[in-house]
């Protein structure tokens, strides 16, 4: 195990943003993990675990231990004639599993494509995109308790999803390091195409044959045509969460706004309201605040813009929440975490 002190994190963060950790250290192995808790712990000292860096914001100097989780591997531990269980390794690229599991004709992911990140974000977050969550393919993860060095096994239940939510961006935020993640996926797929803009793709290419190949093609077409590449461009992705707000405010709110989009929620009482919408509403598409900036073709995403500094973006987006907020009288959450 090496411990690197003062390290330079902007190639570890996808918005591209100068920040340094007091210590840094690569884990690629779970036996090496109850020895850092120890140096953690006996200095006292606070850590992250870092994925693909895509859903975080560094302010400039991380005063703590930072642990990029390179923990891999793929195997099938269970299968039958309709379905196979996979345990991955939380240090694998997302996309990479998704592509993976295409190739073998395992269904379940294939909506969540080209999403940014590693497996190990994935629960925490809930990922999801076009109809589809992270919940849905979950069966269970394990993860090491960073106080008791006990490896510990979380089922769906456990981790208490939500709305780009889970347990571990709640009471156990920063607790535990995820190790791996087990997925149950079809082997005989079942496409999800109700998604609107799916469908329009359909339509376009006139298309009368599906398989999750094509589908994981369309979806990467779609994201690429709206969201910008962070190795181009720095950015997180989706900076901020849809809203969901108490169904009667959203039937007020439509006698004054009578454009306002929505979408239904597992429970009628409450609305979701695509914060692209508001933000777009409050002037913010397309605009610049020094180097960070709101994307011009999709206003849910905050962009480096040339060397944006740590807290101009933290910044930035207190101001469009605070516009949001006087506006349509909805206080809107980053997706993001920052530290």
């Amino acid at each position: 195990m090496i411990i690197l002190k003062n390290y330079p994190l902007k190639r570890f963060n996808s918005f591209r943003l100068n920040a340094y950790a007091r210590y840094f250290v690569r884990v690629h192995n779970v036996d090496v993990i109850p020895e850092l808790i120890y140096k953690i712990n006996s200095k006292l000292s606070k850590f992250c675990v870092l994925g693909g860096g895509s859903n975080i914001i560094f302010r400039p100097k991380y005063d703590g231990w930072v642990l990029r989780n390179e923990l891999l591997g793929i195997k099938v531990f269970k299968e039958n004639e309709d379905f196979v269980w996979i345990n991955v390794g939380a240090g694998e690229n997302w996309h990479n599993l998704v592509r993976y599991c295409i190739d073998k004709n395992w269904g379940g992911l294939e909506n969540l494509s080209l999403i940014p990140g590693s497996v190990g974000a994935a629960p925490i977050q809930n990922i999801g995109a076009y109809g589809v969550e992270l919940k849905d393919v979950f069966v269970s993860l394990n993860a090491m308790n960073m106080h008791s060095g006990q490896m510990e096994f979380f089922d769906l239940d456990e981790c208490e999803f939500g709305y780009r939510d889970s347990i571990f961006k709640r009471t156990l935020k920063n607790q535990y390091i995820i190790t791996s993640v087990n997925f149950k996926l079809s082997k005989k797929p079942k496409l999800n195409i109700e998604y609107g803009a799916i469908k329009k793709k359909i339509e376009e290419k006139k298309l009368d044959q599906l398989n999750i190949r094509i589908l994981s093609d369309i979806i990467c077409e779609i994201r690429t045509g709206k969201l910008p590449n962070p190795d181009r461009i720095g950015n997180c992705g989706s900076f901020f969460k849809n809203a969901i707000i108490p169904t009667a405010k959203y039937n007020y709110l439509k006698t004054v706004f009578k454009d306002i989009p929505s979408y239904p929620t597992d429970d009628p009482e409450l609305t979701k309201i695509p914060t692209a919408w508001l933000i777009q509403e409050c002037g913010w598409k397309g605009k610049n605040f020094g180097s960070v900036g709101v994307y011009k073709k999709h206003a849910l995403v905050l962009i480096n813009a040339g060397n944006a500094q740590n807290e101009m973006v933290i910044e930035f987006s207190d101001r469009i929440i605070d516009s949001v907020l006087e506006k349509f009288d909805i206080e809107i959450e980053r997706e993001v975490t920052i530290y």
